[in-house]
Order: structure tokens, then C-alpha cells, then sequence
């Protein structure tokens, strides 16, 4: 069901998304080679518990069969890891990896949701690109992220800028509405089709994340059940904010 949150509910909103922002600035002066995931992953459940926080993915069920919750506070992706990557102490971040981190934080009964992903120490130009290009398919998907577009007007956004610039979108996953619950209607997929699916209103939240790979689309999931990487072993990126729709130009509660 889509919610529309009431004034109140919005202002619970941005503490517990101003609450992911803070996280993600702190990530990015610690982030470096040689640490673990799991270093990582300890760093930002510390931060989210200082300011009285909860690390909403922790213990997060998978829906699976046989699949234990999901054990961290971060998802951490590497390389051809998509989504969902799991820390872990054995897991160092080395020069030249492709980050991805995954963060929903819970506070004062509502949810923020972001994502980013760093080159960690020495960049390559192609691997800026892919970086460059998956945060602005977001930039350019919020565009139509306005009272009485369609759901499907962002997602047509995203899908035809990345591909114009040469990339590939993640097809089986997606956006989402967000507030009380890590996931609400409505799904936003990264492709799609112009003036389709339900029309947006102000008070609606949502978690708008492009999932941008380098080579072919195709995807899979490791032994762990969780983690997703690509088939053709190629680099993946994930940007992502949660936002609200207004009477006017949509709100980034994710961006400090």
C-alpha cells in the first residue's frame, strides 16, 4: 500500500534519513585500503547508535528458504559484487576497488535509505565513469519525481540514460516507497515506460536507487544467499537517495 506521510510523519522522516547522510559523510573519510568490510560495517553501526539509531538491515530477513537474516549493519558490494554484499573480518578492501554501501537506518519509527559507491585510493577513468554515470541516472530519473508524474516516468529516466551512456541496469531489483516500513509500495524499477504505473502526490517517500553494471545485465546470486553479483564478472555501481515528493521540486532527505 502507498503511504502518504502527514507533517509530522515527514519530520520523523528527515531525522532518520539526516541520520543516513551523517553515516555516509563519516564513511567516506574512513573508507581506505587495507581495512576490512567488517571494519567498516562496526564504524557505521557506532555512528547510527550514537545518535540514537537502530541499523535497520541487521537480522533483515531474506525470504528464502534456508537463508538466515542478513548479519550486517552495511551492505558492502566490491567490484562485480552489485547488492547485498555480507562483511566480514576476512574481506579487505584493497587499492583500486569499486565500493558499494548499503545503508537503512531506523529512528523514531521510520526509515532512511541510501546508497553510494567509492573508488577506493587509485581511480581508472573507466571505472570513474561507471560511478559518474549511476549517480546521475539518479539525478536524471528525479527530474519527473514530481506532483502528477508517474512512477514510471522516473523509471524510464534512469534505464534510457544509462543505456544511451553505454551501461546496463539491474532488471530484478529496484526502488520503493519507504517510511514506517523498509519497503513500501510503489516498486520503482530502473527501465520502463512513460506515464505508466500509479501518479505521484506530495507526502510520498521514496527510495530512488539506480543499480548500474558495466557489461551485461545479467546477474546471480553467491552460495551465502544473499549477495548479487554479475555473471559476466564486470564492475557494478549503486547510488542511491530516499526523497519526497512536494508540491513543487522533490526533497533528498539523504543528502546533508
Amino acid at each position: 500500500m502507498v503511504t502518504i506521510k502527514s507533517q509530522k510523519e515527514i519530520e520523523k522522516m528527515r531525522e532518520a534519513c539526516k541520520l543516513t547522510g551523517l553515516v555516509y559523510q563519516e564513511i567516506e573519510k574512513y573508507i581506505k585500503p587495507g581495512i576490512t568490510t567488517m571494519d567498516l560495517d562496526n564504524f557505521a553501526e557506532k555512528i547510527i547508535k550514537k545518535h540514537g539509531g537502530i541499523p535497520a538491515q541487521k537480522g533483515y530477513p531474506s525470504g528464502e528458504k534456508g537463508v538466515p537474516p542478513f548479519p550486517g549493519t552495511l551492505c558492502i558490494s566490491i567490484n562485480d559484487e552489485v547488492i547485498h554484499g555480507i562483511p566480514s573480518h576476512k574481506r579487505i578492501i584493497k587499492d583500486g576497488d569499486v565500493v558499494s554501501v548499503d545503508l537503512v537506518v531506523y529512528k523514531n519509527g521510520f526509515h532512511g535509505d541510501a546508497a553510494r559507491t567509492y573508488i577506493v585510493g587509485k581511480a581508472t577513468p573507466e571505472k570513474q565513469k561507471l560511478l559518474d554515470i549511476t549517480k546521475r541516472a539518479f539525478f536524471e530519473g528525479i527530474k519527473y519525481a514530481k506532483k502528477g508524474n508517474r512512477v514510471g516516468d522516473i523509471s524510464h529516466a534512469i534505464g534510457d540514460f544509462v543505456y544511451k551512456n553505454g551501461f546496463s541496469v539491474v532488471k530484478e531489483f529496484q526502488g520503493h516507497g519507504i517510511g514506517e516500513e523498509m519497503h513500501e509500495d510503489p516498486g520503482i524499477p530502473n527501465y520502463g515506460k512513460l506515464n505508466r504505473g500509479i501518479r505521484l502526490e506530495p507526502g510520498m517517500t521514496l527510495a530512488v536507487e539506480p543499480m548500474v553494471i558495466a557489461g551485461r545485465p545479467d546477474i546471480c546470486v553467491l552460495d551465502d544467499g544473499w549477495t548479487i553479483v554479475t555473471q559476466d564478472e564486470s564492475l557494478a555501481a549503486h547510488y542511491e537517495n530516499t526523497i519526497l515528493i512536494t508540491e513543487k521540486e522533490p526533497e533528498i532527505l539523504t543528502l546533508l
